[in-house]
């Protein structure tokens, strides 16, 4: 698994490196999830713990990385909530959901 942090950065607010990369500031404390796939983070000027996913998307996501991607390209591609969502087997719900945390709701191909 890959252990280069140098383009995550602190994600507590209130420290001095938040939001900067490549400080050299963070460190893996431990890893999490069914096959402790995921990174859990400190921070060595704060102290505070947090998983490399918060701050992006995939942050609390039960969707697997690549499906996710696949629901992007789908959007990006032109295609609908509704197709996008019949073309990977999740509720339209999930793929509005994930097109407005991503940024991509409305930004498809131009229909005309």
């Amino acid at each position: 698994m890959d252990n280069n942090l140098s383009d995550l950065c602190c994600q507590n607010r209130s420290c001095p490196d938040h939001g900067q990369t490549g400080k050299d500031n963070l460190k893996v404390d431990s890893r999490y999830g069914n096959h402790n796939q995921y990174r859990m983070l400190l921070c060595r000027t704060c102290k505070k713990r947090f998983s490399e996913r918060k701050g992006t998307p995939l942050f609390g996501s039960q969707l697997a990385a690549e499906t996710i991607e696949r629901i992007v390209e789908h959007l990006e591609d032109g295609k609908g909530i509704r197709e996008t969502a019949r073309l990977i087997g999740v509720n339209r719900n999930t793929v509005v959901r994930y097109s407005r945390l991503i940024g991509r709701l409305g930004q498809g191909k131009d229909r005309s």
